[in-house]
């Protein structure tokens, strides 16, 4: 972590929501001024890192110097990686070392590392002492554009993902572009999927211009600094109108629904599937569920799986390594998911590209109809 970032390189979203309200930074060099940063924004001295094996090597030094240069004590607690880490068990011991770092309500608990990391310690944050403050060090793209903005936070259940959690906004997100330059290729591409989605959801003209520069966003520089502002500017608008999920947010979770039931089926094991390859393969189910309810063309449905497939992201079921659970399984993972109300189906479809909307009380069996065609 040698570069230091200079103001022109950095770009800065901000999220108005009132005494909440938090910025988002995104450029090279962030962790090595993450101490400062946050001094300047919080009145607090201590606080707890939380991160995991795989991130912890490659970046926690760095951040701690940071923050020790800043004047700013800190304590850490390196987790084990993955989507499994997501459980009562491991949010009951961040909690324990986040109290025995003695980190008051005016102090922070700051996530270093992926959409694992930062859903965990957000949940953590927001129950210790009933909230204390929160600082979001996103390392994977799909935190920095998706997991790390908005404040929603959570472990998973037996019953499904993001069950567990509460709304607990950060205090700043400090999102260091040169942390994705040690990302696996098959994480950077999983990443990718959620600024593709924000494409898909409304903004058409974005979708185009990443089919066209999809490459060098990948290569890194302006325009991977430039996917990643219009990702978090796109879901800060977003979470500004709707903060609580009580309506638009929801467009959000846009191949969700599919994708989550999907990520369950493989009992999250990443060896076979992580989440945004689950979003992948959901946001074209999601096109071809909206083509065969007549309500797009089937030709938007081939565009979105064309440039998936391109960049190298699974988009189908087929797709998957190993056996799926029946079509029936499917759909019980998909009636437990979040975005039931009332026992009523509610999926997020489109008319087009770019033209996504929440769609309430979809016949359950034509779900069950879709997922049986597509079932592998």
């Amino acid at each position: 972590m040698n570069t230091i970032a200079s103001a022109s390189a950095v770009r800065k979203v901000h999220v108005p929501l009132g005494e909440r309200a938090y910025d988002i930074m995104i450029g090279p060099g962030l962790i090595a001024r993450a101490g400062s940063e946050i001094a300047s924004r919080i009145k607090g001295r201590k606080a707890a890192v939380i991160t995991d094996e795989h991130v912890a090597p490659l970046y926690l030094d760095a951040l701690k110097a940071s923050l020790d240069a800043a004047g700013i004590a800190s304590a850490d607690v390196v987790l084990p990686a993955g989507e499994k880490t997501k459980s009562f068990e491991h949010l009951i011991n961040v909690c324990d070392k986040v109290l025995e770092a003695r980190v008051e309500r005016n102090d922070y608990v700051i996530a270093l590392g992926g959409g694992v990391i930062g859903d965990l310690s957000g949940f953590a944050a927001g129950i210790v002492r009933r909230g204390v403050r929160f600082v979001q060090v996103p390392t994977s793209l799909l935190s920095q554009v998706d997991s790390s903005v908005g404040g929603k936070t959570g472990i998973n259940s037996r019953h499904g993902k993001n069950l567990i959690g509460v709304f607990h906004q950060p205090d700043l997100v400090l999102a260091d572009t040169d942390v994705l330059n040690s990302l696996s290729e098959r994480e950077f591409r999983a990443g990718y999927a959620e600024v593709a989605k924000y494409g898909l959801i409304d903004k058409p003209d974005f979708f185009a211009w990443l089919e066209n520069n999809w490459q060098a966003v990948f290569a890194g520089g302006s325009a991977r600094i430039e996917a990643i502002a219009v990702s978090c500017q796109a879901k800060a608008d977003v979470v500004v109108a709707d903060e609580r999920e009580n309506g638009q947010r929801a467009l959000l979770n846009l191949g969700h629904t599919f994708g989550h039931a999907l990520e369950a089926a493989t009992a999250y094991d990443s060896s076979r599937l992580v989440h945004g390859e689950g979003v992948s393969i959901g946001m074209v189910l999601a096109h071809e569920f909206s083509a065969r309810m007549n309500l797009a063309s089937p030709d938007d449905a081939r565009r979105v799986e064309a440039h998936l497939k391109a960049v190298g992201l699974p988009t189908r079921m087929s797709e998957i390594p190993g056996t799926l659970p029946p079509a029936e399984m499917l759909m019980d993972a998909i009636a437990q998911d979040k975005k039931v109300k009332g026992g009523k189906l509610t999926f997020i479809l489109t008319r087009g590209i770019g033209r996504s909307f929440v769609a309430d009380d979809v016949p359950a069996s034509e779900v069950i109809s879709f997922l049986k065609e597509k079932h592998p």
